[in-house]
């Protein structure tokens, strides 16, 4: 079958999330043939290229998410009253009822309001051209304006002036531009048997828009809720931006869950998350990310460690990870176990990070003074901070392997993938009780609450002292990765779901013979299944329109039209 794979800022770049579980999964699948549609978040990631891309690729077509010039669409009278009455429909869905509050008739009226004035908007821009011009006009910001001044308008919402109506205005017009992609035809993604987003949020607004115009089924898969990251991110924006953006992301993502076939959390944490936006149970399917376990295969099958009385901590240095907890807990851990050591190994995100780790390494020295054993010895503090590639730990299986037990110390985490490579190298570990965390460790490590460093503290010096129990959960802790945390058993799942989304769809494309009648039961049962079956004798036309052939794959000229010939 032919998976249109629908990515935001990830796969096919070099650069960007998602990019790994999505190349695994492409190449897995070599049966199937994949159509990328990717959209990009900087110039930056755009310049870096794109990943090698296995021969089951068709295609890839491009559109920036960063950037959209002016596409020089006029609309006539009648055209920009259809944007006010659809732009004001789509703000006031935003402005009203409860955000989050997917109960009640009120939920359900906004919700279809919101669908309305999205699918309204998507349809004016494939009658006219575009909607790039439309949506950064006066129009949008004095629509905007009165469904704030609304009656029923949420107090916040009536709080807006005239910076947050401009502010909020810029951030629907750049959420809004996959509405104005050429990609919605018969020879685009209607073209394919299912459109996969690799995420919510924007990258599944072209799922949903394939969905709606060409019937399309749509598979989600998200490993880290859009909705949850735009409450963690946006913690600066005045009240009436956070509410109005905050109702937009959530309208989208309950409209998002509604019209998938199947989503796919990664974690009974992400599945809460859907489940509160109103996502069906039935369509739910948990798929645990995918990862590669041969590079810890040597590492996993040793019982040794470099060092038994060594802590480790390993991941991005980042204030969510909380390693100012960690050093205070360590402290506690010295005082019971002298000899102990905590190496944290990572490289700071950005320059919260960079000045977070300075914070740390102060606090280290301040906690920590040098020790030296003689008077006139060098001392040596017995935390270390380094980075993957040094002499010390050349490579990520050596940094686990450099210690007796790994530790997490986050308060905010979502797939604590650092655990499982720890589980993966059968490491003891003890985690705090954030995210996915419990439902990772599954009773192969402890867990103790977050910004606890005395319970952190408590459980590392346990470990510490009880080599044996530190080999049994280790020896635990690696069968539960291998059994659930593999890129074979990702796969195998993206597949059985690949098959079961298209039993259930009907064939939307009509056969037709050599003198243009319909032929009934044309298409076998064996269509879907890999191989091929039938010799091609007969003409195929999808929605009336014409048949698509495979070429090599293409990149669209920004901003979001793709060159003359590079999608039929």
């Amino acid at each position: 079958m032919r998976i249109g794979l629908l990515t935001e800022g990830g796969y096919p770049y070099v650069s960007g999330d998602a990019r790994l579980w999505c190349d695994r999964l492409v190449r897995g699948l070599e049966q199937h043939e994949f159509d990328i549609y990717a959209l990009s978040r900087s110039e930056h990631q755009e310049d870096e290229g794109w990943v090698q891309l296995p021969p089951q690729v068709g295609r890839v077509i491009t559109a920036p998410l960063w950037t959209a010039e002016d596409d020089g669409v006029v609309y006539g009278r009648r055209a920009r009253r259809r944007f006010a009455e659809l732009y004001g429909e789509l703000a006031a869905a935003l402005c009203e009822g409860t955000v989050g509050d997917t109960s009640g008739e009120s939920s359900v009226t906004e919700a279809d309001r919101f669908a309305n004035a999205l699918y309204g908007l998507a349809e004016l821009a494939r009658d006219e051209g575009g909607l790039v011009g439309a949506l950064r006009s006066d129009t949008a910001v004095r629509a905007l304006e009165r469904a704030c001044r609304a009656a029923g308008a949420r107090q916040t919402a009536r709080a807006a002036r005239v910076p947050e109506l401009l502010a909020v205005a810029g951030h629907l017009e750049r959420a809004l531009r996959p509405l104005s992609l050429d990609w919605y035809e018969d020879d685009g993604l209607g073209a394919v048997d299912v459109c996969h987003a690799t995420s919510g949020g924007p990258a599944a607004l072209p799922g949903l828009l394939a969905h709606h115009f060409c019937g399309v089924p749509l598979l989600v898969t998200e490993y880290g809720v859009r909705l949850r990251t735009h409450y963690l991110a946006d913690t600066e924006s005045p009240p009436a931006v956070r509410s109005l953006l905050t109702a937009f992301h959530g309208r989208l993502a309950t409209e998002t869950y509604r019209r998938a076939a199947v989503v796919t959390p990664g974690n009974t944490h992400a599945r809460r998350w859907q489940e509160r936006c109103g996502a069906d149970r039935a369509k739910l399917r948990t798929v645990y990310p995918g990862m590669d376990a041969t590079r810890f295969t040597e590492v996993g099958e040793s019982a040794e460690c470099v060092d038994a009385d060594t802590l480790v901590w390993v991941g991005r240095v980042e204030p969510a990870k909380d390693l100012i907890s960690l050093l205070h807990a360590f402290a506690e851990v010295r005082k019971e176990e002298s000899k102990t050591r905590l190496r944290i190994v990572g490289a700071p995100t950005g320059p919260e990070g960079a000045a977070y780790l300075g914070h740390c390494k102060a606090l280290a020295a301040q906690l920590f003074p040098d020790e030296a054993e003689g008077l006139h010895a060098v001392g040596d503090n017995p935390v270390r901070f380094e980075e993957i590639g040094g002499p010390e730990v050349p490579t990520l299986a050596d940094a686990y392997a450099s210690g007796a037990v790994t530790v997490l110390s986050s308060v905010v985490e979502g797939f604590p993938i650092t655990l499982v490579e720890a589980m993966f190298c059968g490491r003891a570990t003890v985690s705090t009780d954030v995210g996915a965390v419990v439902e990772v460790i599954g009773g192969t490590g402890l867990v103790v609450p977050p910004r606890n460093p005395k319970a952190l503290a408590e459980a590392c010096v346990t470990l510490l002292r009880d080599p044996e129990r530190r080999e049994r959960l280790g020896a635990a802790a690696r069968a539960r990765a291998l059994e659930l945390f593999t890129v074979e058993q990702n796969i195998t799942a993206f597949h059985s779901i690949y098959l079961e989304i298209v039993s259930h769809t009907p064939v939307r494309r009509v056969v037709l013979d050599n003198t243009g009648e319909p032929l009934p039961f044309a298409a076998p049962a064996e269509a879907h299944v890999p191989g091929r079956w039938t010799e091609h004798s007969t003409r195929v036309v999808a929605r009336g329109g014409p048949g698509w052939a495979a070429g090599p794959p293409v990149r669209a000229t920004p901003p979001f039209a793709a060159p003359e010939g590079a999608t039929g």
